[in-house]
């Protein structure tokens, strides 16, 4: 006989007892950001919580260093649902991305479910997924390495400045384009150099020129990572760093298609050589399993968050949850943590993720993770769902 569903109510009852601990993983983490793959201090912290809370943790899953996956297993056979941590942080910004949300929350949602039901079937798991941000795709990465294999469903949210089911994720191919030119004196003899700086720059124009004629929904940007050494010595080497957007991974690589024409002209214009390659594997677009994305909305929305629907013509960003979301049902909602309109990435989104309001506001996404977990294990009827939506390719592309 199935095991019962434990209420919302139990399980913000285990998260309200989690609460302190939860606060404390996530100020830990968002006080000592890292970079993408460097984040042994947060992978420390989360997972001797989850082995204290009698998960079986495997550090360095999938050849990640900094990965990891905890385990509970369930008293009997069932499905296996994971929720998803996230816990690298921006250059330079440090977490505006709320990342240290996303982990603590995640940890205390899967180990509310265990609390609640600590007889449960199936197989509850946290899987730390470094490298979500800079086209690091440590969830890809993992995937190919195995780490996915045999999960039903993979959940997390995401912190925000409004609540929302789902809302689009733009497929994002990572490239650098590095010219190569001919140094020499920039004042003694500049005829006789051939300026990779100057290809660099005239690209970046090419790409602004090209803006008028993608699709809207298209987005070109980059940034110059090599200018040179010294202002007296015409550059031999430049590199411009960009991201190819798109509602679709088929749109976005004809889109570099594009550029790469753009840096060929540019090469031959300037008397450079234009190389270019990936940085990263390419983010595929987001699809939003909408069974169990409703049910975390009603979740949430039972513990007073006003969540909105899918927006799908919200702004649009991209992530490696999209390349999970073409192996298995997934949601990815979004959290308020601070005033509408605060940006993403940005120093007033890094304070805000560290406030008790945040807080407050991840302790409810936490519990509608928690509700879906509990959902997928014990009601059979959840997952058939979920399942079916995936395999006929609906679901919300977001």
């Amino acid at each position: 006989m199935p095991s019962p569903t434990p209420t919302l109510e139990m399980l913000s009852t285990e998260l309200a007892v989690l609460r302190p601990r939860m606060d404390a993983v996530s100020l830990a983490i968002h006080a000592r950001p890292e970079l993408k793959f460097a984040e042994f201090h947060a992978q420390q912290v989360l997972t001797r919580w989850l082995g204290e809370s009698g998960f079986t943790v495997t550090a360095g899953a999938g050849g990640l260093d900094t990965a990891f996956v905890a385990v509970h297993p369930g008293t009997v056979p069932g499905p296996c649902a994971a929720v998803l941590a996230e816990y690298d942080a921006l250059p330079g910004v440090g977490h505006g991305c709320g990342h240290n949300l996303i982990a603590a929350g995640a940890a205390a949602a899967a180990i509310a479910v265990v609390r609640a039901l600590p007889a449960h079937p199936g197989t509850v798991m946290v899987i730390g997924t470094p490298g979500e941000e800079m086209g690091g795709a440590g969830k890809a990465r993992l995937a190919e390495a195995g780490v996915f294999d045999g999960v039903d469903a993979a959940l997390m949210f995401h912190p925000g400045d409004r609540w929302l089911t789902g809302r689009p994720g733009l497929a994002a191919a990572h490239l650098r384009v590095a010219f190569t030119g001919v140094g020499a004196h920039a004042s003694v003899s500049p005829w006789q150099g051939r300026s990779a700086l100057a290809a660099a720059q005239l690209f970046l124009n090419a790409l602004d020129s090209m803006r008028q004629f993608v699709p809207p929904t298209a987005r070109l940007h980059g940034i110059v990572s090599d200018g040179g050494q010294a202002p007296n010595v015409v550059p031999a080497r430049a590199a411009v760093d960009l991201y190819v957007r798109d509602r679709t991974a088929g749109s976005a690589l004809a889109l570099v298609d594009r550029v790469r024409a753009a840096a060929e002209g540019v090469a031959l214009a300037t008397g450079t050589r234009a190389e270019i390659h990936e940085t990263g594997p390419m983010y595929a677009e987001r699809r939003n399993n909408t069974v169990l994305a409703e049910r975390f909305g009603d979740a949430v929305r039972a513990l007073g968050a006003d969540i909105g629907p899918y927006d799908p013509d919200g702004p649009a960003g991209s992530s490696d949850i999209g390349n999970l979301s073409q192996l298995m049902p997934v949601i990815h909602p979004y959290v308020q943590i601070a005033d509408p309109g605060t940006p993403a990435h940005s120093d007033a989104m890094r304070e805000a993720a560290a406030t008790p309001f945040a807080h407050d506001r991840t302790q409810v996404a936490a519990a509608g993770l928690a509700e879906v977990v509990a959902a997928l294990l014990t009601e059979p009827e959840v997952l058939a769902a979920a399942r079916a939506e995936f395999a006929a390719g609906a679901g919300v592309p977001v």
